[in-house]
């Protein structure tokens, strides 16, 4: 593996530990309200990468975001989608499910690909046929088994994946893009901070001291893990990308079982198999790929 690939590798790698691990830090705020946790990681993303941004002497950057309509459209498309997806995951994280969101993780590629398949016209190889199969198998058994669909893991991968989809029709960098998408939504993010602290559903008297400073660390923790993924996703190929990305699920269901004591009953555990089946296929075809 050449120098370049070899940092690209461990850049990408440290990014998917590091959102696998997230788990511990949103668990940290687990006594104030998701929605507001949500809302203040939105407006501390949108001031760590302004920061981010003037400090690099890229301010000039900034008119590229209103350079078009399409651009700002789906600049806030993406920016809603992103915050579904956060604050699912964040009220996933603080009611006991992490187990939901680690199965959510592990079928956002799935999601992807069938959005490639269906809106962008994409092949499907025979590989990731059978891995979109078991993935299939495994929620219709949970579905099936609790006669109820597991929602919370739905929106989460579903919200990303369509989250990646509106991206690739937006031609600016992971700084710039996450930039615009924090900064079309904070006014209301801001908004719901001033509603939820008026009405007593904020975080003055519930965090006390320096546990005020989670807030502005949450959108270091949101920004500095996409800038390392951007910098390090050029280094690799693609396919590469795609066996790397169930480290992270990975990391949430080890966090759910022996960290947070989540219990994973049969029927969940046999679901979870599937599911692993099938991301085992995905594995298959990426390094196939690697080795051509």
């Amino acid at each position: 593996m050449d120098t370049t690939k070899r940092k690209g590798t461990i850049s990408v790698t440290i990014t998917y530990i590091c959102w696998g691990l997230l788990t511990v830090f949103w668990n940290l705020l687990a006594e104030v309200n998701s929605a507001y946790v949500l809302a203040q990681r939105v407006v501390w993303s949108m001031i760590f990468m302004f920061g981010h941004l003037a400090v690099t002497g890229r301010m000039g950057d900034i008119r590229k975001i209103f350079h078009d309509k399409k651009t700002v459209c789906c600049c806030m498309v993406s920016g809603v989608l992103v915050c579904i997806n956060w604050g699912v995951y964040i009220f996933a994280i603080n009611s006991g499910h992490v187990l939901d969101a680690s199965l959510g993780y592990f079928l956002e590629p799935i999601f992807v690909t069938a959005i490639g398949v269906f809106f962008f016209h994409e092949r499907m190889s025979r590989l990731e046929q059978m891995t979109a199969l078991f993935s299939l198998i495994g929620v219709g058994y949970l579905i099936g088994v609790y006669r109820m669909v597991p929602v919370m893991a739905m929106v989460i991968g579903l919200s990303f994946a369509f989250y990646g989809a509106v991206k690739k029709s937006v031609h600016l960098d992971a700084g710039l893009s996450l930039f615009a998408e924090t900064l079309f939504v904070t006014p209301i993010a801001l908004l719901f901070c001033i509603y939820s602290e008026m009405n007593g559903n904020g975080s003055l008297g519930v965090l006390h001291g320096m546990q005020f400073l989670l807030f502005p660390i949450a959108g270091v923790i949101t920004s500095v893990p996409l800038l390392l993924f951007n910098r390090g996703v050029r280094m690799i190929p693609y396919y590469l990308t795609g066996i790397l990305m169930y480290v992270n699920p990975t990391i949430q269901f080890l966090m759910g079982l022996f960290y947070f004591h989540e219990p994973l009953e049969v029927h969940r555990l046999i679901a979870f198999c599937f599911i692993w089946v099938g991301v085992g296929f995905t594995v298959w075809h990426n390094v196939k790929e690697m080795k051509k």
